[in-house]
């Protein structure tokens, strides 16, 4: 299969490393122009630097907002007022007792994993509804399904946009917009690294060790037994994007090693 996206304009949010770095590589490498997002147009510039190093001839440009907030994401569409491809990635996560989350973090969590998707998909679908051609993904996790307990704000906020996905599909039937979920699982991006790394230094014990316990202790229905790396996500990412996954809409397509032990 070979994947061509020429002449198609794709915005992908938390762009500057690991998943979103992956699939805005991905997708310039498959010809789709892109725009590169992040916070500061420091990590913005070497995320685009990076892509161009390996694809010279890409179209790449870069926004820098916080898409946390409204006025971040406005800020990103002022820029970048249309697209065919939106891929909604950008959020955060971390572990945390239950009943140690206050108010102020369940809305962060909210205002970043699930709003900013919101905001952006209700203004990128109405154009491609009129184009009649589109793409647009939410990055979900298995968390929205099999919720963790030690990431109960996490997982909800990642159901959440199970939900927002499927009906937004339902949404823009017989338009030619396809809308899916993406569901990764534990992946090797730079974020899940770095709490690793921490856990590692505390028990003393090598960063593999690490990630070999954490899928055994909190992961141990995984069938690969190891975490995905950033590019095995993006590879489901750019497929779902592309002008072959036409049928493919209101889908959970997982990327999660078989975590999830159900058939459907």
């Amino acid at each position: 299969m070979q994947i061509d996206l020429s002449g198609k304009h794709a915005i992908i949010t938390g762009s500057t490393a690991g998943i979103g770095f992956a699939i805005a590589h991905g997708l310039a490498q498959a010809g789709a122009s892109v725009v590169i997002t992040g916070r500061t147009q420091e990590r913005v510039d070497e995320a685009i630097s990076k892509i161009k190093q390996d694809a010279p001839s890409a179209n790449i440009k870069g926004v820098a907002a916080d898409l946390g907030t409204a006025e971040g994401c406005q800020t990103l569409i002022k820029q970048q007022p249309s697209a065919d491809i939106l891929i909604n990635n950008v959020g955060m996560f971390g572990p945390q007792d239950f009943f140690e989350v206050d108010d102020a973090t369940w809305q962060q969590f909210f205002d970043i994993n699930i709003m900013s998707a919101v905001r952006l998909s209700r203004h990128y679908a109405q154009g491609m509804r009129d184009r009649y051609w589109g793409r647009i993904q939410f990055l979900s996790s298995e968390s929205g399904i099999n919720i963790p307990t030690e990431m109960v704000h996490y997982g909800v906020t990642k159901s959440a946009l199970l939900a927002v996905s499927r009906g937004l599909a339902k949404l823009l039937s017989g338009t030619q917009v396809t809308v899916n979920a993406i569901l990764p699982g534990p992946t090797r991006s730079e974020g899940v690294v770095s709490m690793l790394s921490e856990m590692a230094e505390k028990e003393g014990i090598s960063l593999q060790e690490m990630e070999e316990r954490f899928v055994k202790e909190n992961r141990p229905t995984s069938i690969i037994q190891r975490l995905a790396t950033p590019e095995e996500v993006a590879s489901m990412s750019i497929y779902a994007a592309s002008t072959q996954a036409s049928a493919t809409t209101g889908a959970a397509l997982r990327v999660e090693g078989g975590i999830v032990d159900t058939l459907t």
